[in-house]
Formats: C-alpha cells, structure tokens, sequence
C-alpha cells in the first residue's frame, strides 16, 4: 500500500484515459439518483464540469453538445426527468467544497 506522498506511476495511455472516461459517464447516466448538487458537494466536481472539460479540451463542442454527451440526452430532458431541488444543505455543502477546489490550482 502506498501514501498519498508517494510517486505517482506514469500516466496510462490515451485508450485507457479514454475508457476510463467512458465507463465514469455510463455509471453516472446510469446513477440518476445522484445529484449533481450531491457530487459537487463531496467531490467539488460535476456532470457539468465533466462537459464543461469535454468542451474545452475537444475545442469544436459547444456547452451544449457537450452536456448531451455527459449526460447522453440533451441537458434539460435530464433536468426534467432526473434533478430535484437543491435543499439548503446541500447548496452549503457543495459552498464549502467547491471553495477547495481554489487550493487545486
């Protein structure tokens, strides 16, 4: 077992990179119960900020295209079907969380 202070390996290649990404997005279509509110509140991240990075790094997507994408149907279907309101916990929890995400760089 290793320590956060250890060396990283060397990074996987492009395929693997890929995979990876694409096995994360077909879990969270697949999770519809979880929240964004509730992933940024833990991990400081979301299905949004997945496309907004998609969006960025591919240079020809739009916000839009890329969120269809993420969420593998456009946007506002997934916010009709799947999104609740946000409760005053987890509006402060994701504050808090997202506030770390400053010390990340």
């Amino acid at each position: 077992m290793t320590d956060a202070t250890s060396t990283p390996p060397s990074a996987p290649g492009e395929a693997v990179l890929a995979a990876t990404m694409q096995r994360l997005l077909t879990h969270l279509r697949h999770r519809t119960d979880v929240q964004n509110v509730d992933i940024m509140g833990t991990a400081g991240f979301c299905r949004n900020c997945l496309a907004d990075w998609l969006m960025e790094a591919d240079g020809s997507m739009t916000r839009e295209q890329a969120r269809t994408y993420v969420y593998g149907m456009p946007y506002g279907d997934y916010k009709d079907a799947h999104q609740t309101p946000a409760s005053e916990a987890q509006l402060a929890a994701m504050k808090e969380s997202v506030a770390k995400n400053a010390d990340a760089g």
